[in-house]
């Protein structure tokens, strides 16, 4: 097996348009009035859903790399308060914190010194390559919902 392959196939799904939106352009041009909106009382907001998204990458990431990482309570630790208010600062925050976490997961995709089939020592089993690709999946299942909720607010001009 091409181990770099590999690698270079997961840095493209982390990162590029594959099979769906990359996370840059599924905020692009959000206008900030609509990060908070609700279509209904039981749908999610954008911010909901991005803040989830990050917080979780931000848990995986953290999860696989530090054996003294302490991952926020399920479900609730995942998503933001309801109704929060978010100020841009806010925003802004979250989303250099998301970026700043997708960059590492990129290199640790790109690290030779990971066997990333091999069992993170601390990780119950699991390994560096199922790390990775949940936090693919997990990214672009809810980047479409985000998607979904910008269409269904008149905010998605793609």
């Amino acid at each position: 097996m091409n181990d770099q392959v590999l690698r270079d196939n997961l840095v493209e799904a982390l990162t590029k348009e594959v099979a769906y939106i990359s996370p840059k352009k599924a905020l692009e041009d959000l206008k900030p009035e609509n990060r908070t909106k609700h279509q209904n009382k039981n749908s999610h907001s954008v911010w909901d859903l991005f803040e989830h998204i990050r917080i979780s990458q931000e848990d995986i990431l953290r999860y696989t790399l530090d054996p003294n990482w302490i991952s926020p309570s399920w479900p609730e630790g995942h998503w933001p308060p309801p109704n929060q208010k978010v100020t841009d600062e806010m925003w802004d925050s979250s989303i250099k914190k998301f970026f700043s976490d997708l960059d590492e997961v990129v290199s640790l995709a790109k690290n030779k010194k990971y066997d990333l089939t091999s069992e993170i020592p601390h990780g119950e089993g699991r390994t560096y390559l199922r790390e990775i690709l949940l936090v693919i999946a997990h990214n672009s299942y809810h980047l479409g919902q985000l998607i979904q909720t910008r269409k269904e607010l008149g905010d998605w001009k793609f």
